[in-house]
């Protein structure tokens, strides 16, 4: 992506201050929005939200961030009237001066406050960050100007998230486990209600409907050994069984499992982590970093990412509660082994298709589409959570390790995991399609 020449940018927007000024305003600003998804992060691991919701509040934040930084750059267009149910949001004034990378948090934390549970841990973030400004040689008149955008911007993309459906889904939200043995039934070690049963109703950013991309049914449920399902299962039974060193690193890189819970005695504890989508947004910050890329091109290629990995998860949850398939878990401790136990936590959802394989698959097709197929990175997302670094050719090949990686763990079937890769593909594509002259 060929990145605006950001410091021009700045003069023309602050023609009365002086280059050691606008010199420091930029720097100051420089890669702040991969900063603040990172800081983002730690408040949705902190509030232990599921992938389906962390993944809506990464896209509706980084909407936001790019709808105030936007102006920035007069050729770029607002989402309002593209994305479902957007409209057009608040303009700034021609004859007024901004600081719009500002403006950009803002507009990020406002929105961010509203959607999750620690508001305060937010409130905090930014009252720091505007100090940390305000010490930046800004003028201001230019800051309260920046901040009562950003500030617009930001409730404007409240107003639209608060229609999107998310409140109404908690009523009658339950999932009525049955006797039919075939269909998904909660699992070790807490037996916890399936999350989120009617994430399909929610409104998609740009799909049509939450079934635009069904990705078809599993495999028959059947307990014959010389079944196609059961020969599934003894794959799954002996991916872990018979798993290496390396596989065995694999499955923990990617288990992005937001709360596992583990009993020592007769108490039970919790260990918190990033979300299957929230790796993937550290991904796409490492690159925005990697390619210095300026906050306007950063809120764009942010945006794209986090709306296309939300509507991947909209998508595969539609699909998980239709086939509501049984675990390989329950399948495997009744009619194979009662002993047996997968590598990863299984988590308290359905098993078709893999999430972890429709949010990878959606998120590298949309940073392939930006950066080529070829891109060379190290993942460093997990180093925090005491995990080493892994290296990647291209964005393609992390997506398809972190979808096999559900296999080798022990929580999915294959069918899952390669029609959850052509589901996720298809999101990522129809964005591309979508936004093809953003």
């Amino acid at each position: 992506m060929k990145a605006i020449p950001f410091i021009l940018v700045i003069v023309l927007a602050f023609g009365c201050q002086s280059r050691h000024d606008v010199k420091q305003l930029d720097e100051f600003s420089e890669q702040q929005l991969a900063s603040w998804n990172r800081k983002l992060t730690d408040v949705i691991v902190n509030d232990i939200f599921t992938p389906p919701v962390a993944s809506r509040i990464y896209a509706y934040s980084n909407i936001a961030a790019y709808e105030a930084v936007r102006f920035q750059d007069p050729n770029l267009k607002s989402y309002g009237r593209i994305l479902n149910g957007l409209n057009e949001g608040p303009t700034p004034d021609a004859d007024k001066t901004y600081y719009f990378p500002l403006a950009e948090i803002v507009a990020f934390t406002t929105t961010a406050r509203e959607l999750v549970y620690n508001g305060p841990m937010v409130d905090e973030l930014e009252a720091a960050y505007l100090e940390e400004i305000k010490m930046q040689s800004i003028g201001s008149d230019i800051f309260d100007r920046s901040v009562a955008f950003g500030r617009a911007v930001g409730q404007h993309v409240v107003k639209w998230a608060k229609a999107d459906g998310y409140n109404e889904r908690t009523s009658n939200m339950a999932y009525t486990v049955n006797d039919d043995p075939a269909r998904w039934r909660p699992t070790p070690p807490d037996y916890a209600e399936g999350i989120e049963p009617h994430w399909n109703k929610l409104r998609p950013f740009l799909m049509d409907s939450a079934s635009q991309f069904n990705p078809g049914p599993p495999t028959a449920f059947d307990t014959n050994p010389e079944s196609d399902f059961y020969k599934e299962t003894m794959d799954v039974y002996n991916a872990v069984i018979n798993g290496d060193d390396e596989k065995l690193a694999i499955a923990k890189f990617w288990d992005c499992n937001p709360n596992i819970s583990y009993t020592q005695g007769h108490v039970m504890y919790f260990h918190q982590q990033i979300s299957p989508g929230g790796h993937w947004i550290h991904i796409a910050c490492q690159v925005l970093e990697a390619e210095k890329l300026d906050e306007v091109q950063s809120a764009l290629t942010m945006s794209k990412v986090a709306l296309t990995i939300a509507d991947a998860f909209i998508s595969c949850w539609d699909e998980k509660y239709r086939s509501a398939l049984v675990r390989p878990e329950t399948y495997i401790n009744r009619y194979i082994d009662k002993d047996w136990m997968p590598i990863l936590q299984t988590p308290a959802f359905p098993e078709h298709t893999s999430g972890h394989s429709v949010a990878s698959a959606s998120a590298s097709t949309i940073l392939t589409n930006l950066f080529g197929e070829k891109y060379h990175f190290v993942d460093s997302t997990e180093v925090p959570y005491g995990l080493p670094t892994r290296s990647y050719e291209s964005f393609l090949e992390a997506a398809e390790e972190a979808a096999i990686s559900r296999h080798y763990g022990g929580i999915h079937y294959m069918p899952a995991i390669t029609k959850g890769v052509s589901q996720g593909k298809n999101v990522g594509n129809m964005v591309i399609q979508k936004l093809e002259n953003f």
